[in-house]
């Protein structure tokens, strides 16, 4: 019978590990970051976009704003709530002029019982502890963004846009940027030629559109 055990337990703690060698963590990439940051030096007072995976594809960021530099802080899988979490390792040492942050999608996808109101108040908790810490670095929200793979959480995700663009309004130094609209076509339809296969990333036709988008809300 103890043998028993010791084998499930074993069996478990081994199962454990090969998942966590499959699907690296959260920590994991944001370890790989501060391995970078240690081998390199820190870029200050630049732009810095921060979020989910959408950002985290974008590999060649820089070449879609050549005139600007760019530091690309996207992690894949991350919600609000991770960005702010990880706000300490991922935000603070770079002191930004400019923040834009494209999170959310994830919010309502991994959790379908998470009203609208709660993720507003996620959204402006990070809001608040980014402005706290940087009175004077703008803030741009990246409108949550249409996915075909995703369409359960398309009305939700309108909504939660519309609160959120409402709630920067009147903030100093912060805008809402709408990518959703550009991402639909004349019939209201998500464009479908602009994401990969999996219908969630997008390929570099739909970060053209990202691109025509953000380039007037950058900042000299």
């Amino acid at each position: 019978m103890k043998l028993k055990i010791l084998f499930l337990l074993l069996a478990s703690l081994f199962i454990t590990e090969l998942k966590a060698q499959q699907y690296p963590t959260l920590w994991n990439e944001i370890l790989d970051f501060k391995k970078h940051e240690s081998e390199t030096p820190i870029v200050k007072n630049e732009i810095l976009f921060v979020g989910s995976s959408s950002f985290k594809f974008w590999k060649d960021v820089d070449s879609y704003f050549p005139d600007h530099t760019i530091i690309n802080r996207g992690f894949g899988g991350s919600t609000l709530i991770d960005v702010t979490r990880y706000f300490y390792d991922i935000i603070y040492p770079f002191e930004p002029r400019q923040i834009i942050i494209y999170c959310g999608e994830n919010d309502f996808a991994f959790d379908e019982n998470l009203s609208v109101n709660d993720f507003v108040r996620r959204f402006t908790t990070l809001f608040g502890m980014i402005r706290e810490n940087f009175p004077n670095t703008t803030i741009n929200y990246l409108s949550i963004k249409p996915s075909p793979s995703r369409t359960e959480i398309l009305e939700k995700s309108k909504i939660a846009n519309e609160k959120i663009a409402s709630y920067l309004e009147n903030k100093n130094n912060a805008e809402y940027i709408d990518i959703f609209n550009p991402m639909m076509d004349k019939k209201g339809q998500i464009k479908s030629d602009i994401f990969l296969e999996d219908q969630l990333h997008m390929n570099p036709e739909g970060y053209k559109i990202w691109q025509k988008v953000i380039a007037p809300y950058l900042k000299d």
